[in-house]
């Protein structure tokens, strides 16, 4: 049923590993042993992109992240991410963000980059549950989650709430019907502002209710551009206890590690530390499985003493 799903994101790999080299859609094809018309045809009807387009823009994002975080020059750039020459760089640059390279470098400002699409995930479309691991191996994952205070300088906050948001999967379904507020919108805004630990999930609490967000954490001087529809908020500083579980793979303990971590998250009693929850702060929910790992970081303050 998910065939196709599974060879797209096997297409969507390959030009992840061969972007430098531009690769043509016959190499694309060839990887899957099947015609570029069958590719293309699937391709296109999964991401809803034609796959000359999505090669095109994957290779100008890479760009646009050199332009704004190295010193290349803007030749070296384009020769190195395959474009024939610097003109025909500048031409799809502006292309694609209305403006030209010379002008992103010397003013950066939020652009609507291309990330790397997903189209099979298999705990997405339900295909892997969590698995039936037996106790001993179950307590080895247990025994990894690592419980610590982290103290999180005040910062601000770029991106968007939604109180009626249960949850990551949840709040995505509920921004795609806002235009210009779907994943690929809001992901590809946020990765072309530099950010202090990468994009980030959480929930937060107002008004007795609570709600989900998703965004960055920049500076607290940060007087960069806001993307329209987000906002920029201040977050003050707090002591977190951060539940955090490290590198693993994705493909086959996801699941089992974001329960564990979750349930231990969620079941804390923070006065066993002296503390109490701060509902003030957002609480944060940091996942890149293969990198980082995943955490969930819960906000607290000193226990009050009655008199």
């Amino acid at each position: 049923m998910y065939e196709w799903h599974e060879n797209v994101q096997q297409i969507i790999e390959f030009i992840e590993r061969n972007l430098d080299n531009s690769p043509s859609l016959s190499e694309v094809s060839e990887s899957l042993f099947y015609s570029p018309f069958y590719c293309t045809k699937k391709f296109h009807a999964l991401t809803g992109m034609r796959l000359r387009d999505y090669i095109r823009l994957r290779k100008i994002c890479k760009a646009a992240l050199e332009l704004r975080d190295t010193k290349k020059s803007i030749a070296e750039i384009a020769l190195d991410g395959g474009f024939s020459s610097q003109a025909s760089f500048s031409r799809s640059f502006k292309k694609a963000y209305s403006v030209s390279p010379k002008e992103y470098r010397s003013s950066p400002r939020p652009i609507p980059l291309l990330l790397k699409r997903i189209v099979y995930d298999p705990y997405v479309l339900g295909l892997k549950r969590r698995c039936n691991l037996i106790e001993k191996e179950l307590e080895k994952i247990k025994m990894k989650v690592e419980v610590k205070f982290e103290k999180l300088p005040a910062h601000k906050f770029i991106g968007i709430r939604n109180i009626e948001a249960k949850g990551y999967f949840h709040f995505w379904e509920l921004q795609e019907s806002i235009p210009g507020q779907d994943c690929q919108t809001v992901t590809g805004l946020l990765e072309s502002i530099p950010s202090l630990r990468g994009q980030v999930g959480g929930w937060y609490f107002e008004g007795g209710k609570h709600g989900y967000l998703y965004g960055i954490e920049v500076p607290i001087d940060y007087k960069g551009e806001v993307p329209e529809g987000m906002e920029c908020s201040i977050i003050s500083e707090s002591e977190y206890i951060v539940f955090y579980y490290p590198p693993y793979v994705y493909e086959e303990n996801n699941d089992v590690v974001m329960s564990t971590v979750n349930d231990l998250a969620w079941s804390w009693n923070p006065a066993d530390s002296g503390c109490e929850w701060n509902a003030e702060n957002p609480i944060y929910q940091r996942s890149d499985p293969e990198k980082y790992g995943y955490a969930v970081c819960r906000p607290v303050r000193p226990l009050k003493k009655w008199k």
